[in-house]
């Protein structure tokens, strides 16, 4: 619902507030809630927003930054909050960008669409493939917003395809002072390169233009193998037979499934039916993980028996399916989960997964990974994947595949089940990023990393980090777009870089009795009370903000404490588009 001008009973906010939005123009709709209650997909962290936002054009987005800005609010930007970190967390002001998620245009000759950047990736998917065309790789699911999804560095698996931003042939991004700046290779290319992965750091991407490839279906082979026949053929054809390859690797059998996918012009046809497969197979797994929360033990033969009753036990078993690309390539995503994805160059992968197998079986010596493996058993498979970026021109400054070699993602996945943290999780992400460091991995900006800090990405990056944060710097600083996480992460000390005017502080991190983390922040704004900033400052208007870099502000507290008010609520199950009902329930493990 629009309210352009509210009353102020309607947002219980400082009078300040209305002062100033009364100053801007009333046929722009601003609309806000203050009843919003964030939370990640996998409920990991909970934050309660200031204001909660969703403007349906551009004007209406301008009109949030410049309140904001003369309100001295940061501001968030989120999607499907698939991402299980505290990236999106907030106590300031949060946009969602799900009502602004049209198609602007379609260029056949070209092949490219133009879109707000609100749209969903299965929504783009759908409306390109009235065009015949469809992305020319995805990751393994489709419920994010395409701004989400490259600004995070989102991949598919795929020596032909890189980062989905690979397909981004200019973007239009609205920064910290209003002002709507498009930008491509030959346009701002700095700003390009930053905006392409910018951890919504630099301001509130608005339209893409998006290359795509010509719709067509995908045959694809599931096999489950020993190792040894993975590791033979890891420098053959393991990774180039298909135009589509992913591996899941079971650490505790010994054994993988190799998932492999090509165009075709084949008809559809479904896979084999499993009756293990529906919803006896997930309740059984979901209830074998939690009883393993107990009894972590038993998690080796959890792995034996699950994907051996899904995949079979015998090496060789083999499920295919002809469908769709735009949803051959998904993955359902059904558990809570942390995640903890790295890359590092595809040649050390061998190398690196079985040092990790040998630690989880026990041998800290042989592994050469010094943490102690006694008594910690994990969840399983570790997703494998890969991308290849080599030779590949603008390349983001924060990509996190290798710009001279192909890139092996390594995904060590720990399920949450029943919203309950997997009493591994320390140990063993300490020691799967030590590993992932010693091959100068780069950690996926979405994920569950606990040990990167600038020191660490300064090593990864190089000159890469130290431009985007000149770029970043130069956009926005005020710092209106940064908070805890960039801090902890991609900026330097406060020592070297001190604090922008509106960067948001984290304050309190408290754990929910149903599971999880609410995360509490504290804005650097101008409070409502004490001496009036106004009249502080010779000013009638908040306008006098508009030219003011580096002011200080006091702080106040926008959050004191979170409900647990969505405890009665179910995980939404991510399950791709055309998966099968049967008697047995909905058919979510035919595929990994």
């Amino acid at each position: 619902m629009a309210m352009a001008h509210p009353p102020l009973s309607s947002f219980g906010m400082p009078p300040k507030f209305l002062i100033e939005l009364d100053r801007l123009d009333p046929d722009v709709p601003f609309r806000a809630s203050q009843s919003h209650i964030h939370h990640t997909w996998a409920r990991t962290f909970h934050s309660r927003p200031e204001l909660y936002l969703r403007p349906q054009s551009i004007a209406e987005i301008q009109k949030v930054i410049t309140l904001a800005r003369r309100m001295r609010r940061r501001v968030v930007t989120v999607g499907c909050s698939h991402s299980p970190s505290d990236l999106t967390c907030t106590s300031a002001w949060m946009v969602n960008l799900d009502d602004f998620g049209q198609v602007l245009s379609v260029d056949k000759a070209r092949k490219t669409l133009t879109v707000q950047a609100g749209i969903r990736m299965h929504a783009l998917n759908l409306a390109a493939n009235e065009h015949g065309l469809t992305m020319p790789s995805l990751g393994s699911i489709d419920d994010q917003s395409i701004a989400g999804a490259i600004g995070t560095a989102t991949h598919g698996s795929s020596m032909v395809h890189g980062l989905l931003s690979d397909s981004v042939k200019s973007l239009r991004i609205i920064l910290g002072n209003g002002q709507a700046v498009k930008c491509s290779p030959t346009q701002s290319p700095d700003l390009f390169r930053a905006a392409l992965t910018s951890l919504g750091a630099l301001g509130i991407i608005a339209e893409l233009e998006f290359q795509m490839v010509d719709a067509s279906n995908i045959e694809w082979v599931q096999t489950i193998l020993p190792i040894e026949d993975v590791l033979s053929r890891w420098d053959n054809d393991l990774w180039t037979s298909h135009e589509f390859v992913r591996v899941w690797w079971l650490p505790y059998m010994k054994r993988a499934i190799v998932w492999r996918a090509d165009r075709t012009t084949k008809a559809h046809v479904k896979p084999a039916y499993n009756w293990y497969g529906g919803s006896v197979g997930y309740h059984t797994y979901h209830i074998l993980l939690w009883i393993s929360q107990y009894f972590p033990r038993v998690l080796p033969w959890v792995e034996k028996f699950v994907f051996g009753m899904q995949y079979g036990f015998t090496d060789g078993s083999t499920i295919t399916g002809v469908e769709e690309q735009r949803t051959g390539l998904l993955m359902n995503c059904l558990y809570s989960q942390f995640v903890n994805e790295w890359s590092i160059p595809l040649a050390q992968g061998p190398e690196a997964l079985m040092r990790l197998t040998k630690w989880l079986h026990g041998d800290e010596h042989g592994s050469g990974i010094p943490f102690s493996p006694n008594g910690l058993y994990v969840h399983s498979p570790i997703e494998v994947r890969v991308a290849n970026t080599v030779g590949r021109t603008p390349k983001p400054y924060l990509d996190t595949s290798f710009a001279d070699t192909p890139s092996l993602y390594l995904n060590a996945t720990l399920y949450r089940p029943y919203n309950q943290d997997p009493p591994c999780r320390e140990r063993y992400y300490q020691a799967f990023e030590h590993l992932m460091k010693e091959y100068n991995g780069r950690p996926h900006w979405a994920k569950n990393f606990q040990t990167v800090d600038h020191a660490y990405l300064s090593k990864a990056y190089g000159d890469d980090l130290s431009e985007f944060l000149r770029v970043r710097n130069e956009v926005d600083p005020e710092g209106m777009f940064l908070g805890a996480w960039h801090r902890r992460t991609i900026l330097p000390p406060k020592t070297e870089m001190p604090a922008f005017p509106l960067e948001e502080k984290e304050v309190v991190r408290r754990q929910r009795r149903t599971g999880g983390v609410d995360w509490i922040g504290e804005q650097a704004r101008w409070f409502d009370g004490g001496v009036d900033v106004f009249e502080k400052n010779g000013s009638e208007s908040g306008e006098s903000f508009d030219l003011m870099a580096g002011a200080e502000a006091e702080a106040s507290l926008l959050l004191e404490s979170l409900r647990d008010v969505d405890e009665e609520e179910e995980l939404e199950q991510r399950i791709r588009e055309n998966t099968e009902e049967f008697v047995t329930g909905t058919n979510v493990f035919n595929k990994m």
